[in-house]
């Protein structure tokens, strides 16, 4: 059998960011050969990735990449917020961006088998990144815009990712909207493009706050009051109704207006939305075991 020198360890470890004694045992099963036991720790790290897969994994990050008019943001996730700083977790996640621009990849399953840099497939590049980090990581959702409009991607704090499209104006303006629509998260874009289910709930809410005196009011008025209160709800829930961040003398819709631009539509990712996250109670625990 080839020896197993320090060195070849230290390479393996390198290249795989496995632990020492799981490069040791890699390379005695392969006969010192670094490739090989390289694919046995990667196959090792499939088993792991298996095993980790039904935890919690609600933290994590928002990478970007574009090129010009085409953008993805993508979200990748671990089990705690200390891994997702890890820059070994940063720059999966980045790489994984990057593999999603070159390959088009719009949705999670075809971007598994999309090739990163590094020639790895996503799928394998996440299965050796769990092997690194000790947690579940997933790459759980891809948004794209490929257009020959103006297009922002901006990404807050690594948590909140938007990308905007723009039909006119400028980048700057398309960067000062993705700004916006990351802190004051608007749900609709227009006010056309508000339900009407939600428009009729809301005049139900109001009517029922009414007082009888304005009730009794001549109903040409109490439309005009309705009308007033509804149009200040849905201003509050659409991106060109609301006062735009960056000068709240505004809207946004002014502001875009002036520029003589129109905003087609924006996506919103946020890191873990609509996960339900684990909360471990340790002294529930302890006590439980102390009965035992």
């Amino acid at each position: 059998m080839a020896e197993i020198t320090a060195s070849l360890v230290k390479e393996l470890r390198e290249r795989t960011g496995a632990g020492m004694m799981e490069c040791k045992k890699a390379l005695a099963e392969n006969n010192a050969d670094l490739e090989a036991a390289a694919e046995w720790l990667r196959k090792s790290g499939a088993i792991k990735a298996v095993k980790k897969a039904d935890r919690v994994a609600a933290e994590g990050r928002i990478a970007v990449a574009q090129n010009g008019g085409k953008a993805v943001l993508v979200e990748v996730n671990s089990e705690t917020d200390f891994v997702a700083k890890d820059e070994n977790f940063i720059n999966f996640a980045n790489a994984v961006a990057q593999a999603a621009l070159a390959s088009g990849s719009a949705d999670v399953e075809t971007l598994k088998a999309a090739k990163l840099a590094s020639g790895e497939t996503v799928e394998e590049a996440r299965a050796a990144a769990i092997v690194k980090l000790g947690e579940n990581i997933q790459v759980r959702r891809v948004a794209v815009i490929d257009s020959s409009n103006n297009v922002a991607a901006y990404v807050h704090g690594g948590k909140i990712g938007v990308l905007v499209e723009l039909k006119g104006g400028d980048a700057e303006l398309a960067r000062g909207i993705a700004m916006h629509v990351a802190a004051m998260n608007p749900p609709h874009n227009k006010a056309s493009d508000v339900p009407a289910e939600f428009v009729a709930k809301e005049k139900e809410i109001e009517l029922a706050k009414m007082t009888d005196k304005d009730k009794s009011k001549p109903a040409e008025i109490l439309e005009k009051i309705m009308a007033g209160k509804i149009a200040k709800i849905v201003n509050e829930v659409t991106l060109y109704g609301q006062p735009y961040v960056l000068n709240s003398d505004q809207t946004v819709e002014a502001a875009v207006k002036a520029a003589g631009a129109d905003v087609i539509g924006f996506q919103r990712l946020v890191v873990g939305e609509g996960i339900e996250k684990v909360v471990e109670d340790y002294a529930a625990e302890v006590a439980k075991a102390m009965q035992v």
